[in-house]
This record gives structure tokens, sequence and C-alpha cells, in this order.
């Protein structure tokens, strides 16, 4: 069998809406049809249950970590909308809170476990009817395990592979006498992407390209939990994209675990591609300009990065698309030739510069962003000077900075690990320098004007709204919410250091 855990257990008497009757139709085998025959279940009861008690459910979906789960949390929302369930901002005001975990970092585990156990209560006076948690963390046994012994009024435990069925296991749930309904698939059996979505923006919005990662870094445990790279058919990508441009959107994030891998293990038949009929090389660049070529976007992103892979041909697809925003997010992790090896990285402090040499040579004003790891296992002073010299030299406009975090199940948690005191102190150094770099690169733009997508108004600045340039710098500017969505010339006036103020100009 496929599942790691496919199991329901009995306890008190749980929410139901009403006792389970045999079907009178089957649900289909194929999806997405599966998946809307159970939303047209569910939200069968919840209308039945309106009626009955005269008030509404609702819902809260919390999102922890990286931008696909963020993806996948808004067809969670999507799902649980369309079933007639209604949204909360705040978890407490909601019947039914679902958990979107990650688990990159181990102090992930102890943030969800702080989540449930504040709403244990409410849980067992009945004002919290279901909870879900879904996500990378549960395609860990033992987390599972842990939730279904010590948890147990956690009602929902399903993972990354099978999200889209969130109709269908809420649907055994509120029909069965079951306590917990957990189902959690050790590999992909079928990608199902024709699914409702409440999408964050109305004009601009992720679009996954690819799933899983092969890279197999030693701290990292994505590769476990997300599984073997697997690509979209271009066509499928440029049809979601093309109907997202008709219904308004202007920018597209192309996602991906490492989006410059794509073209590997297509999902779908590859033969009934005509694209790949035409080029069997069709790679990340190729999609990039397709993409480009789409009418109604006019900004396109992507996210993230792996410097290993990426190459010059998409180096010079970004220079010559003016629609690709100037920004590359490529993560360094360390400046260390030595530890980048220990991490399984792939390129040495010398080809990485290289290759932030030759972006900067064909894209002079492109904002680089990175990531940095502080802590590995067996860093010395020297090694901390490295990535003190890769900070200097590659002049990153923003650095992500962390502490190395032991996580369970990578090799790099085997290995002999450094003083935490010491730690931190080199932390500290790093983020000092990081800090001075950003603050000077950034500012560079001081006195010209830039083309900004409005985004929300301020919360902070009453009559200002924040907008986004291609180089994904924030600035703030007056302006009210008329304008969200839109692309306006700004006057960047002062320099913030991650953000400026600024005002429009014709």
């Amino acid at each position: 069998m496929n599942n790691l855990v496919k199991e329901k257990q009995e306890k008190q008497k749980p929410f139901t809406i009403v006792s389970k009757d045999a079907l009178s139709v089957l649900p289909p085998e194929s999806e997405p049809d599966r998946q809307e025959y159970y939303m047209d279940l569910c939200h069968e009861l919840i209308e039945s249950y309106i009626a009955k008690k005269g008030k509404t459910l609702s819902f809260n979906v919390t999102t922890f970590g990286c931008q696909m789960n963020a993806h996948d949390s808004e067809k969670l929302i999507g799902i649980l909308e369309k079933i007639g369930l209604e949204e909360k901002e705040n978890e407490d005001e909601a019947d039914v809170v679902i958990f979107n975990t990650c688990t990159v970092r181990e102090n992930a585990n102890q943030k969800l476990y702080g989540h449930l156990g504040s709403l244990k209560k409410r849980k067992e006076s009945g004002s919290l009817k279901i909870i879900g948690i879904c996500g990378c963390m549960m395609q860990q046994p033992e987390i599972v395990e842990h939730i279904r012994e010590s948890y147990r009024f956690v009602d929902l435990v399903f993972g990354t592979f099978n999200f889209y069925k969130l109709a269908e296991l809420l649907y055994n749930r509120l029909v069965g006498d079951s306590m917990q309904v957990i189902e959690v698939l050790e590999k992909p059996d079928v990608n199902v992407e024709q699914l409702p979505e409440k999408r964050k923006f109305s004009f601009k919005s992720g679009v996954n390209i690819m799933y899983g990662c092969n890279n197999f870094c030693t701290f990292c445990i994505v590769p476990y939990v997300r599984g073997r790279e697997r690509s979209r058919l271009p066509e499928d990508i440029l049809g979601e994209v093309k109907r997202l441009a008709d219904q308004g959107y202007v920018e597209v994030m192309l996602l991906g675990q490492n989006v410059n891998s794509y073209g590997v293990n297509y999902i779908g038949d590859q033969s009934k591609s005509r694209i790949l009929a035409d080029n069997p090389d069709y790679n990340f660049p190729d999609l990039m300009n397709d993409v480009c070529k789409i009418e109604g976007i006019k900004r396109v992103r992507f996210m993230t990065s792996h410097p290993k892979d990426l190459s010059d041909k998409l180096i010079d697809v970004i220079a010559e698309n003016p629609k690709i925003a100037r920004h590359i997010h490529l993560p360094v992790q360390s400046g260390s030739t030595e530890i980048l090896r220990r991490m399984n990285r792939r390129y040495s402090k010398e080809a990485y510069l290289s290759l932030v040499e030759r972006i900067r040579e064909k894209l002079p004003d492109v904002s680089l962003t990175t990531d940095i790891m502080v802590g590995f296992p067996g860093e010395t002073d020297q090694d901390i000077e490295d990535t003190i010299d890769i900070i200097r030299k590659s002049r990153y406009d923003q650095a992500f900075t962390f502490i190395y975090s032991i996580r369970t199940g990578t090799p790099a948690a085997k290995m002999e690990q450094t003083d935490p005191d010491i730690v931190n102190e080199r932390f500290n150094h790093v983020l000092e320098v990081v800090r001075e770099v950003s603050a000077e690169v950034s500012s560079r733009f001081k006195g010209s004007t830039k083309e900004v997508l409005v985004e929300c108004e301020n919360d902070h600045m009453p009559g200002f709204v924040t907008g986004r340039m291609d180089n994904n710098l924030l600035v703030h500017f007056p302006g009210d919410k008329s304008l969200i969505g839109s692309f306006v010339n700004v006057y960047l006036e002062e320099a913030k250091g991650f953000y400026y103020l600024g005002k429009i100009v014709d």
C-alpha cells in the first residue's frame, strides 16, 4: 500500500453532521472529478447544518513556510469556500482550523504543537469543531504518530502529496464516527491542479511549474517530504498563465523548489505535448520566454534558483525580456568551498562568484538576494571570513541570514555540532556585515523613477500605499486603494534600508 498511515481511530463521540449512509452514486475514480464529487457532498452537508442550526460554519487556514506552501493554501481555502464555509482571519473565531505546516527547521514542530495546545480547550468545549493538519511536517511518520497519540483531538492529518483530497477526507470525518482521519502518502500518486483556488491577490499569483527536489543538501529535509523533482507539462503551465491573464492578472511568479532544473520527470503524458515534440530539450529559459509572450502578463518572477543550475541561457533570456523582473534569489548558504562541499551544494565559492559576475555583466541593475546559514557543523572562523568575503563581493540587496538548525533525518544532523555560543557570536558578526552591505546597495536607486506595482494600502502610514519594483524592493508613497493592482511610476525620494519612500510622477 502506498500509505505510511491510513487509519481511523475511535474515541469519544466526535462532531458529525449526519450518520453515514451508503452512497447512492459511487464516487468517480479519476481526478479532479472525484474531488468535485466530494465537494458537492460536503456542500450538501454544510447547507443542511446551516438550515438546522441557523448559523454558518467558518474556517481559518494558517500557513507556515515557503511560497509553495502559501500557494497550496490558496487551494485549501478555495475548496473550503466551495463547500460552503466562511473564511475568518482569526483562528480563534473559526469552527474549522487547518494548519499547513513546514518542516525546514526543527522549531517549526514546537510552533505547531503550541498552536494545538492553545486550541485544545476550545475543541473540548465544542466551540471548535474540526482541526486539520497537512503539509511537509506530516510526511514524517514519527510526527504523525506523535499527533495520533498525544493530540487525539486533531481530526484530519494529511500530507503534501494528497492535500487536494481535503474535501474527501473532511466528508469521511463529518459523516463517520471516527475521531481521527489520517492519510499520508509515501509518494505522489496523481497530480491534481484543477481545483478551486482563492488567490490572495487579484492581480498577481504564483504558478507551480514543478514539485520536489533532487539536490539532497545535507542540512535539508525537503527532498524527503516533497519527493523527487516532477515537472508540469509546458502546455499545462502556459494554459494556467493564460487563464490568469484573461482574468486580469498582470504578474506571475513561477514556483519550484529549484526552477532552474525544470524539464525532468514530466507529470502527465509527455507524448501529447506538441511543445516537447518540437523541442525535446525544452527547459526553464524556454518556458520563461513562452510565458513572456502571453498577452496581459506584464511582469514575470521566479523562485527559487539553485546556483549550480542557473545557466548563461537563462541570464540571456532575462536580459532580453523586459517583462522578467530584475531580481534573482540565489541562495549561497556559505562562502566556504569546504562547507559547501559538506553541504552537498555542488558548487565552489569561486564558481558562485563567477556566476554573480556573469549575471551582473548582462544585468547591471539586477537585485541579488540570498540565503546565508551560520553554524553548519564543522564551520571555522576562516569559513566565516569566506562567507563575509562573498557577501562583500556579491553585494546583495538583501540576505536572509539564519542559524543552522539540526533537522532530524538529514545527514548533517549526525555531524559534530558547533558550540551555540560560538555560533551566535559568528552570526552577529555576519549579520552586521549583511546590514552594512545591503543598506549601501539597496539605496543605489535613490533619486530615480521606477515602475511600481501597487500591492496594498500601508497598514502603518495612513494615506500611503505600498508597491514593489521589479527588483523586489518595496516602496511606500501617498495613494489610496484605487491604485491597488496597477503599475505607476514612482520617484524614489528616500532610501530606508530595505524600502523606499517616494511619490507618484506622471
